[in-house]
């Protein structure tokens, strides 16, 4: 509970917040595997060891299938979105994999013991931001290497420039409505920060939505042809630190729109 209250409260989590690319489809149900990094590749070993897999049981499959990505931050918690872990549901329901390029290759999921919604999140506006952010605690801390291992918070202060290089992390299309073949190899591609004011129009170009589609809680990343457009479950949005070649940020990003 002390690491829970911690994290919701510190400075770090409202920064987190405040990352959150909320624009593209519907609230997402378990078991779409519609993660889509357009414009990417497969990730190397140890590029990005904290991303994790939430899993959720499938009838149709009878498996327990690919829902969401997710951020190890601690190594007993993971942060996902809100909209990915419904609130019908119990945290039993869920299962967390680590450490994973290549998705169902030699499972070992962890339980979800607790779930914490952000208290404003608003399914209603999860597509355009709302608080769209979860803290999972897992039933047990998970065993760290160089290939599981949290990703750093930034600081409070933190500022990242509009154009700077990201890197968006998940499974899912490749191309609109093209799956991931298997092995299903995790992919990366590098997307600019883009101006939320730019981002508006271009959205409203694409689709005509309203003025108040992106919230004051929205990132916006991608450029034609690269980024997480047309999905309705979060990948993950990395910053690499420049200055010392280490991984410095995570966010939980809902879908982010950008020309694609």
């Amino acid at each position: 509970m002390p690491v829970l209250g911690s994290l919701l409260a510190s400075p770090q989590m409202r920064w987190l917040l405040l990352a959150l690319p909320c624009l593209g489809g519907s609230v997402s149900r378990p078991g779409l595997e519609l993660v889509g990094i357009f414009g990417g590749c497969d990730v190397s070993a140890r590029r990005f060891p904290w991303q994790v897999s939430l899993r959720f049981y499938s009838l149709r499959h009878d498996q327990r299938r690919h829902a969401c990505g997710g951020s190890l931050i601690h190594p007993q918690w993971v942060l996902s979105a809100a909209h990915c872990v419904q609130e019908e549901l119990e945290a039993c329901a869920f299962r967390v994999q680590v450490g994973q390029l290549r998705l169902y290759d030699h499972d070992q999921l962890t339980r979800v013991a607790k779930i914490i919604r952000h208290p404003q999140f608003n399914e209603s506006l999860a597509a355009r931001g709302g608080a769209d952010i979860a803290p999972l605690e897992l039933e047990a801390p998970t065993m760290l290497s160089e290939h599981v291992h949290p990703i750093s918070l930034p600081p409070a202060s933190l500022r990242v420039p509009l154009g700077k290089t990201c890197w968006v992390t998940g499974w899912g299309d490749i191309v609109y409505k093209k799956p991931l073949p298997p092995p299903y190899p995790l992919q990366e591609v590098d997307v600019p920060l883009v101006g939320n004011d730019d981002c508006a129009r271009q959205y409203q170009n694409h689709s005509g939505g309203s003025s108040e589609v992106i919230r004051g809680d929205v990132l916006c990343t991608g450029r034609e042809g690269r980024d997480s457009c047309q999905v309705r479950v979060p990948p993950v949005l990395s910053l690499l630190g420049q200055e010392t070649e280490h991984h410095t940020v995570s966010r939980v990003c809902s879908p982010s729109y950008w020309g694609g």
